[in-house]
């Protein structure tokens, strides 16, 4: 019977591309899988802090409706195009730019001349189309940190020039997150879970960095609600010795692996676990019958028996 309820434990970190990855949390006390995935969830898609443009001015425009000579697209289809720009800002007060261009040809985000307190994540935003040669764009727009979303109604408020345009702004950097609880063992207990996190950024921020930030604020919260009380916990269980032992003997049959991957194994002379994990993959891939699907069947089936 479980009397205490385990810490747990970050196994690894899978970098699914330039700005994904995928965190696994195990050996979780049973149902915390869901109970964890859902709470860092919810904190990293509202509460990581972010930056976004929150109010911008075009010269020859006074509202976001105006047309505005020698450029393509009208006022609303630039706001909505600055809204999917990315910063990342080093000041904690609003930043404000000037960005003048001159002549026909794609405005992107990786024409503005950036102050030292802001970088930017994706230069390849289009802003706008010049179309006439003789025009200059003149743009001034103020980059603010925060969390969560500002509405355009409260963003007007802040406005640090009355005579600008508010923009609503989404600040979190974080752009999709997705979770998956399932069941898994230790050693002879089988009564844990396994809790598999993937966060996707907007390169602003790293997965690790969004992964941490929202673990903390979840500590900061119920911390404060906890007051003096104290919880007696344990360190993540582990398979003793005398279980990795008994493991080692284990047949071959008892893994549950495919009838072809298992014939093909005891075909080959490997009757125990011990004999399987003695061999290196190269060693495996050369047993006769033995191909790439029955080593990856078997070093998940090793992986996840916690052999």
């Amino acid at each position: 019977m479980t009397k205490v309820i385990h810490e747990a434990e970050l196994a690894e970190i899978k970098d699914l591309g330039e700005n994904s990855s995928s965190f696994i949390i195990k050996p979780l006390y049973y149902g915390y899988g869901n109970t964890l995935g859902n709470s860092l969830r919810r904190v990293l898609l509202s509460s990581i802090k972010g930056a976004a443009i929150v109010a911008f001015r075009i010269e020859g425009t006074t509202h976001e409706f105006s047309a505005i000579p020698g450029i393509k697209e009208d006022t609303v289809d630039i706001m909505l195009n600055l809204k999917n720009i990315h910063f990342k800002s080093h000041s904690d007060e609003p930043v404000e730019v000037h960005f003048e261009k001159k002549g026909a040809g794609v405005v992107k985000a990786g024409d503005i001349k950036l102050p030292a307190e802001l970088e930017l994540s994706n230069p390849q935003q289009q802003i706008c189309t010049i179309d006439d040669p003789n025009f200059t764009l003149k743009m001034d727009f103020v980059v603010d940190t925060g969390r969560g979303y500002l509405s355009i109604e409260q963003a007007g408020q802040e406005r640090i020039h009355s005579d600008m345009i508010a923009l609503d702004a989404v600040f979190t950097p974080v752009l999709r997150v997705r979770y998956n609880a399932e069941n898994t063992r230790v050693g002879q207990d089988t009564n844990l879970q396994q809790l598999t996190l993937t966060i996707d950024t907007d390169g602003t921020i790293t997965p690790r960095e969004a992964f941490e930030e929202a673990a903390a604020i979840l500590v900061n919260q119920y911390k404060a609600l906890a007051g003096s009380t104290t919880v007696e916990s344990a360190p993540a269980p582990t398979a003793g010795k005398d279980e990795a032992e008994a493991g080692s003997t284990t047949p071959i049959e008892e893994l549950g692996l495919s009838a072809r991957t298992a014939n093909a194994l005891l075909n080959n002379d490997i009757h125990t676990v011990a004999q399987l994990k003695a061999l290196s993959d190269s060693d495996l891939k050369e047993l006769k019958g033995f191909g790439a699907k029955a080593l990856d069947e078997v070093k998940d089936k090793l992986t996840e028996l916690n052999i």
